[in-house]
């Protein structure tokens, strides 16, 4: 019995990996997938609107980009979509009728956004601008509504509404909409839209950033910095008080999170809120305490009880050091955003273009494109397994959802292997088609992944003797 019971416990902790392996990483992949069209259409409107070439050259850039991302995302996205009923075919047993619904919509959204995807790549120069413009609307609006149905899921996860349970347990009356439409979801998809906005400007920014430390301060890397930046400082600064009202709703929800987070032994009022620490033997401590700030932070009230840990059941308490230290890793990665924001436009109003050149500036910009993912990561692990042991918080645990087949762990390795995979190819082939643009300004050049232009000419050099192409000389041997 012991050794059975070791057995599952090893593969609900596999399942639990490779469930945060392949989140961790589709979150960066969706967040692009939601924010870089809306880059992409800053850029182009400034194009037709101004006659701006160098707008629409990285508008053109950034599209190619895009797709590139969105076919990876493609992939990992299919990959958890069937995890999440291979892995928990216990949640989807019960509640798979509940929340069908937004995994259905999210299903559609995608297929809209790759079409629409697709018609833009292809509508450069074929079709109007300014409907080649428009083309770009539906892309924004689709990726934007396939995250709100994810989360409107992980949300239902957090928050079970739309349904009631007979005598016997069994689920009846269930409510599709309601499921979706639950008391958490706006709160955490606005939540998830600004970061993805925080996470793909700071990104981009910081791309152009070490463009313009390497010495290509031209035109294009201001332009194309500002813009994402932009959307980046926007984020940065809305991004605390967006999280501030979203955590809220935790001290009645999900208290046993709320007070993971605080390191909360007791419930009090007047509580104050913890910076640092540990939870070791039962009890907080190397922590530092700002009075009156946590029943503020919880509730903007003084007279806010935050719940303690004393009140929540062993069985029933999250792994109290990891849900802490990642909420607090998020809020510290947050703040320091929205630093290394604030610095940058300082330093822009004292010396104005001279600041892309100042090495500790730009330099604070590309860390910051770390902290966005390092923010949303944490961001996401707090919000996960805080809820635990729950996948479902309060009708169904983990474990009780967890597959009962062996053999989690294969698996778990084979994700790691395509994981890994991928990205190395998708980082290959965009640097390459960056070392392609570099080279020449043809920015209609075949495959991403060809020769270069300084590669085919020194081959034809190789060959030819004379920089002749093989159909030149061909032509030649077959002239009378």
């Amino acid at each position: 019995m012991l050794i059975a019971a070791q057995d599952v416990a090893g593969e609900l902790m596999a399942a639990r990996y490779q469930m945060a392996l392949s989140l961790g990483f589709h979150i960066v992949l969706s967040c692009f997938g939601v924010a870089l069209p809306a880059l992409i259409y800053v850029l182009h409107r400034r194009g037709l609107k101004h006659d701006d070439q160098d707008a629409l050259a990285l508008a053109k850039k950034w599209a190619k980009v895009s797709a590139v991302l969105f076919a990876v995302g493609a992939v990992s996205g299919t990959v958890l979509s069937f995890e999440i009923g291979l892995l928990f075919p216990g949640m989807m047993e019960q509640f798979g009728d509940v929340i069908g619904l937004p995994f259905a919509l999210e299903g559609i959204a995608f297929f809209l956004e790759a079409i629409f995807i697709g018609i833009y790549l292809y509508g450069w120069d074929r079709l109007p601008p300014k409907v080649h413009l428009r083309v770009l609307i539906p892309i924004i609006a689709s990726g934007a509504f396939g995250t709100f149905c994810i989360i409107a899921v992980n949300a239902f996860m957090n928050n079970p509404a739309g349904f009631s349970r007979d005598a016997n347990g069994e689920i009846i009356d269930v409510d599709p909409l309601a499921a979706m439409f639950n008391n958490a979801v706006w709160g955490q998809a606005a939540h998830m839209f600004v970061a993805t906005y925080a996470v793909t400007g700071f990104l981009v920014a910081g791309v152009y950033a070490v463009g313009m430390r390497r010495g290509r301060v031209d035109r294009r890397h201001k332009m194309g910095f500002m813009v994402a930046f932009a959307f980046a400082t926007i984020a940065a600064f809305s991004q605390p008080a967006i999280g501030h009202f979203t955590g809220q709703r935790l001290a009645e929800d999900q208290p046993a999170k709320l007070a993971a987070f605080e390191l909360a032994e007791q419930s009090e009022d007047r509580a104050p809120l913890t910076v640092g620490g540990l939870w070791i033997d039962g009890e907080k401590r190397f922590a530092i305490e700002i009075p009156y700030a946590g029943s503020l932070a919880s509730g903007n009230s003084l007279n806010q009880v935050v719940p303690g840990l004393d009140d929540i059941p062993e069985d029933e308490r999250p792994p109290i050091n990891v849900t802490h230290i990642a909420f607090q890793t998020m809020v510290a990665a947050g703040t320091a955003m929205a630093g290394i924001a604030a610095l940058f436009w300082w330093r822009r109003w004292r010396v104005g273009d001279d600041v892309f050149t100042e090495k500790w500036t730009m330099w604070s910009v590309v860390a910051g494109g770390g902290l966005s993912v390092l923010a949303l990561e944490a961001g996401w692990t707090a919000t996960e397994v805080g809820r635990q042991p729950w996948i479902v918080y309060g009708e169904l645990r983990t474990e009780d959802a967890v597959t009962q087949n062996s053999g989690v762990w294969i698996s778990l390795i084979a994700i790691v292997v395509l994981y890994a995979s991928m990205a190395f190819v998708a980082t290959k082939v965009i640097r390459g088609m960056a070392r392609r643009w570099r080279e020449s300004d043809d920015l209609d050049l075949p495959t991403p992944y060809g020769p270069s232009e300084l590669g085919r000419e020194q081959t034809m050099v190789s060959v030819g003797g004379e920089g002749r192409s093989d159909a030149e000389r061909g032509a030649e041997r077959e002239e009378p």
